[in-house]
């Protein structure tokens, strides 16, 4: 297993455990809150107990809404492929995590700007990876041909991120617009081919490794 592979399990992993914690946390609240309303009540009713011996000795914690309890790990930038389109999309959260009879580790994830109704189960070491890099008009000369690329392809009704190769690089001089380059590409899902800007390319991160881990 890759130091990759065994960090997004790790976020996942922690995402539940939050969620366990905080659902656990809202239960005992719960409780906490309605001992102190039982024993407020009694106090009242008796009026024999001072007010001033009443604070400090209700224990109270926020509750938080269920809603709420997944913490938001787009920070961490990666990027998740859609088994419903092919494309790539930012993963905003990691949900939860399990791992197949056939040993696979799958992790469900929350795509940015969507919502729950759009959540996947995706396989770990297939369709999760590092996210994407955006590429300056001066970093036009890192895109060889062969490399593997996240390219924006815009179709009539929707446009979307595939991977793609690099097939032929037409070199050409910037101007004030910017990287005046034109790159052919192969869509790595359908093998068509289209020349693009660099504009709507994004390299992959090079991935320092460790001997003992293997590649990703």
């Amino acid at each position: 297993m890759t130091w990759l592979l065994a960090a997004i399990m790790d976020v996942a992993r922690m995402a539940m455990a939050v969620l366990e914690f905080n659902v656990q946390n809202s239960f005992e609240s719960k409780q906490h809150a309605s001992k102190a309303k039982d024993a407020s009540f009694a106090l009242n009713e008796e009026n024999s107990v001072p007010d001033t011996c009443q604070e400090g000795n209700v224990e109270t914690a926020a509750i938080v809404p269920l809603g709420d309890k997944i913490p938001d790990l787009s920070e961490l930038e990666f990027e998740a492929r859609s088994a419903k389109d092919g494309a790539w999309y930012d993963v905003a959260m990691f949900l939860a995590h399990r791992v197949l009879d056939s040993g696979e580790p799958e992790v469900r994830v929350r795509f940015a700007g969507f919502g729950a109704i759009e959540d996947e189960w995706v396989n770990v070491k297939r369709a999760v990876r590092q996210r994407s890099l955006p590429l300056e008009p001066s970093e036009c000369t890192r895109i060889k041909p062969g490399d593997l690329v996240l390219c924006f392809r815009e179709g009539k009704e929707q446009a979307l991120y595939f991977d793609a190769h690099v097939v032929e690089v037409e070199k050409k001089r910037h101007d004030i617009r910017g990287c005046r380059c034109c790159f052919l590409v192969r869509y790595v899902h359908d093998k068509t081919m289209e020349k693009v800007s660099l504009r709507r390319l994004c390299s992959r991160p090079t991935v320092p490794t460790d001997p003992g881990l293997g590649q990703v």
